[in-house]
């Protein structure tokens, strides 16, 4: 397929007339820059690169808006949570499909073209396995092909509630698995990959899988595997991890286990400069949930600091408060203006427009993340494309080098007008084909269990 884009983000910049040649398995095969004729289709606008959703329970959105009660539990992640267990503990498979389809819908009219989904939901309400063990699985195997988002599917492993280890509550029953009995379900669900479907692991976090279980699964998978961890997310898990072993979690784990460029370090919201300069040492990639970490009251990465390292970050949605790349990234530089009493902090030397950096460096940690060929529009790239309708207001009279700027910083709605994945149209005129059907279905679960 070919295409003649008005404008393309390319890796040197904003270049005009570019035509673009998609071969059979959704991947650039050519692109020219000022291209003065062109055989393909016209497309207006401004066409940059798909961004990957880096952390994702799905079907946490379902609740979103629905843990916003002041002074009924503890007001931090660790009230929120049990919300999310009373929650939980209704969920079916089809139940977890409709409400997962509908957040990948919405993911792709934001902008967001793969995600990875961190899937920590696998038994029935008593715990007991389905008697197809990878029902959960293909439950957000299924609304992702529906919605046709391309997905690393990650099995997580959760094992104890807390250092010591101490033994799991029967809220969590429904996560649980053996070292063993994970392995072969990450083996089940590895089997039925496809071009936009793949795997890797989920440890959920060192306070719930021992150290030992960490490196028996790290030691079993194939070293090409993504790896994802939720880390030194909450101030509480810091101090109950240095109790357990006198080590903070991030300098537990990097002494622990040898990380690589296939880890992503969900959250690390209380990481030490120590830390961070281990981090990039590694190549890891920080995933950043900065609407998620406000929501729960975590606190602030130091993503200004990590990046003046040369530190590789991509954000996630997380918890589905809010399903825009955009105001992940607002939320993560506007916390650090405020902190800071300065702004433009994540803008690099050689990209001093603020919001061309923050997306273009989130882009390529979350492309890195997710284990795909993307991050930019490039030969050999995946054809995962956001095309911006800069004929609206809000772009009037801006330069090309701008336009990043005002879609980050200034947003008005419908700046996604077209979401291309693997060279398939899956949004079209600022809606998904299957957005109505989807959102029936999503609607007749969600009355039903929040009732």
């Amino acid at each position: 397929m070919e295409l003649l884009f008005e404008r393309v983000l390319l890796p040197q910049g904003i270049c005009p007339r570019v035509a673009v040649d998609i071969d059979d398995e959704g991947t650039l095969r050519r692109i020219t820059a000022d291209a003065h004729t062109g055989t393909g289709a016209a497309v207006r606008g401004l066409a940059i690169c798909g961004m990957p959703n880096v952390h994702s329970h799905a079907f946490q959105r379902g609740m979103a808006g629905a843990a916003e009660l002041s002074g009924s539990a503890e007001d931090s992640f660790w009230g929120w949570r049990e919300t999310m267990y009373r929650f939980v503990e209704r969920l079916t498979p089809p139940d977890v499909a409709a409400i997962a389809a509908m957040a990948y819908v919405e993911m792709l009219e934001s902008g967001y073209t793969s995600v990875a989904e961190f899937h920590y939901l696998h038994h029935q309400p008593d715990g007991s396995a389905y008697p197809d063990r990878t029902a959960m699985a293909a439950a957000v195997r299924d609304a992702a092909q529906l919605a046709g988002i391309r997905q690393l599917l990650l099995p997580c492993l959760y094992q104890t509630s807390g250092f010591g280890p101490r033994p799991l509550l029967d809220r969590q029953r429904r996560f649980a698995h053996g070292t063993e009995q994970f392995l072969q379900l990450f083996e089940r669900v590895r089997a039925q990959t496809n071009r936009l479907q793949t795997v890797g692991i989920a440890l959920h976090s060192l306070r719930a899988v021992p150290i030992a279980s960490v490196r028996d699964v790290v030691a079993a998978v194939p070293t090409e595997i993504p790896v994802h961890i939720h880390i030194s997310e909450q101030q509480r898990e810091v101090d109950e991890c240095l109790k357990f072993v006198g080590r903070r979690p991030i300098d537990y784990l990097l002494d622990s286990v040898a990380l690589s460029s296939r880890w992503c370090l969900v959250h690390a919201t209380h990481a030490l400069p120590s830390e961070l300069n281990a981090i990039i040492q590694t190549g890891a990639v920080v995933g950043l949930c900065p609407t998620t970490e406000a929501n729960l009251g975590d606190g602030c990465f130091p993503l200004d600091d990590f990046v003046d390292l040369s530190g590789r970050f991509g954000i996630g949605s997380d918890s589905q408060v809010s399903i825009d790349p955009c105001e992940e990234l607002r939320a993560a530089e506007y916390a650090l203006r405020l902190r800071r009493q300065r702004r433009g902090l994540v803008a690099s030397g050689a990209q001093a427009h603020c919001g061309t950096s923050l997306y273009t460096q989130a882009a390529a940690g979350g492309a890195r993340a997710l284990g795909i060929r993307s991050g930019e529009l490039n030969v050999g790239c995946v054809a995962d494309i956001v095309v911006l309708d800069t004929d609206q207001p809000q772009f009037a009279g801006l330069p090309d080098e701008a336009l990043l700027d005002a879609y980050v910083f200034a947003p008005r709605p419908g700046a996604v007008r077209d979401v291309m994945v693997a060279g398939q149209w899956v949004v079209r005129d600022r809606r998904h084909a299957q957005r109505e059907p989807v959102a029936r279905a999503y609607r007749r679960s969600v009355e039903r269990l929040l009732r």
